[in-house]
């Protein structure tokens, strides 16, 4: 079974993607590191990086053949990316979102807790949610443009959960449920 977590920023994706790998004794792959990484390479940070995205497609593809591989090689793994429903068509697909002002307030939070990400130096969650708005504006052009979808729109994920007002035992119980029911009725 391969279960992809898409969904907004902040929303807690990772948060569960994490959570669930670990419950079911599955791999967890985070292809927003794999951005990161690949960024770092070219000394750039990640939102120059995905701006050169909307013009060269090989960034995105780079990242695109390491999941098709990852899903041809194994069987039983999260994987939390964009994409990665599109990618990995045959997967569970979650979607996960939440309100900006939440998603940045819960980043803002994170990056206080971790300085060594804090890339943008954000000095509080305004500045965060401007950050993300301009990540949205990005993500949705390139996805638009190298796949044609729209990869914030939940129609295309088999179970969608707003986490702006729930917990992450909540949010996670939902998943694990629909999780378990799905594996035992497909």
């Amino acid at each position: 079974m391969i279960i992809s977590i898409s969904g907004t920023m902040g929303s807690g994706k990772s948060t569960l993607a994490k959570r669930l790998a670990k419950k079911l004794n599955f791999d967890y792959f985070y292809m927003g590191q794999i951005f990161r990484d690949l960024a770092k390479k070219r000394n750039i940070n990640l939102r120059k990086y995905l701006e050169l995205g909307e013009t060269d497609e090989k960034i995105d593809k780079e990242v695109d053949d390491y999941q098709k591989k990852l899903s041809k090689t194994n069987d039983n793994f999260v994987i939390d990316g964009r994409v990665s429903f599109y990618i990995i068509p045959k997967s569970i697909k979650l979607y996960i979102y939440s309100n900006i002002e939440v998603g940045a307030e819960r980043i803002f939070s994170d990056l206080k807790n971790n300085p060594l990400r804090n890339e943008g130096n954000f000095k509080s969650a305004k500045e965060v949610e401007k950050e993300i708005k301009k990540r949205l504006k990005t993500d949705k052009k390139r996805y638009k443009k190298y796949y044609n979808i729209n990869v914030f729109n939940p129609d295309n994920f088999d179970l969608a959960i707003d986490t702006s007002n729930l917990s992450r035992e909540e949010v996670f119980n939902i998943a694990y449920d629909y999780i378990k029911n799905y594996h035992f009725t497909a």
